[in-house]
């Protein structure tokens, strides 16, 4: 049975915009970007909206729907009562562009700047050895589908714009960990976790994990570990005093 449900939605680019109001039609089992298509092809042709697989894979329908961080395939009208008002507005964190399209490509400018995994140099490929419980560690962090919505939500460049040369953000500060974390990479990655990928700004506030549509811990598994990592290097006693020694 369906209903005209109250949407506002931001329309307009980075000059000047507003939120504008639309009745349309939902029916039983549609999510939200559902709702932004019919609103597209009965009302809105020129609404600008970016997404892809429509299943919750891509990441590409990144939105925030009544103020928070989601996806607009994953996001069921049942969710709403039939006369609550959805409100759909563009990732806040990032450059507008149009309507719901903003410009993310601050995050792939920050993925260029971590160097890549670096296995020994005397094991060829096949040579490559790990135990399962390694596997699974990385096997989360490789869930991502880089929607962007930790990166969108976190504080630290969501309020302050300043920060964004300094930091990496969730998303990618959980790559470093995962390469850390991995027992067949070579490389230091302790102190460019600190002083080139801001680690120190986050807070561990846990805002990128409960936004997170994959359901990864990405506080509690990847940047809280990697914080103890860090602190371990720098702080504990008999680290520094073996790598004096080794000196």
């Amino acid at each position: 049975m369906g209903y005209q449900a109250h949407f506002r939605v931001w329309r307009g680019d980075a000059d000047s915009g507003a939120l504008r109001d639309f009745r349309v039609e939902v029916n039983e089992g549609e999510v939200v970007l559902d709702v932004i298509h019919r609103l597209q092809a009965t009302q809105c042709p020129d609404l600008a909206v970016r997404w892809n697989c429509k299943a919750g894979k891509c990441g590409s329908c990144s939105a925030e729907i009544n103020g928070r961080p989601r996806l607009m395939c994953m996001t069921r009208m049942s969710t709403f009562a039939e006369d609550e008002t959805v409100t759909v507005t563009p990732m806040r964190t990032f450059p507008l562009v149009r309507d719901l399209v903003t410009d993310v490509s601050y995050n792939y400018a920050k993925a260029r700047e971590i160097p890549s995994f670096q296995p020994p140099a005397d094991l060829a490929p096949g040579e490559y050895r790990m135990q399962q419980v390694d596997v699974q560690r990385s096997q989360e962090f490789r869930k991502c589908i880089e929607c962007f919505l930790c990166q969108n939500t976190c504080h630290v460049v969501r309020d302050h714009e300043d920060n964004e040369q300094a930091f990496a953000g969730p998303r990618y500060l959980m790559r470093v960990a995962e390469l850390e974390m991995h027992p067949l990479d070579t490389a230091d990655r302790h102190q460019d976790a600190q002083t080139q990928h801001g680690l120190g700004f986050c807070n561990i506030t846990k805002c990128c994990t409960e936004v997170c549509p994959e359901h990864i811990k990405i506080t509690d598994n990847a940047l809280i570990p990697l914080k103890e990592r860090v602190a371990d290097r720098r702080y504990d006693p008999l680290a520094r005093l073996f790598r004096r020694r080794k000196e």
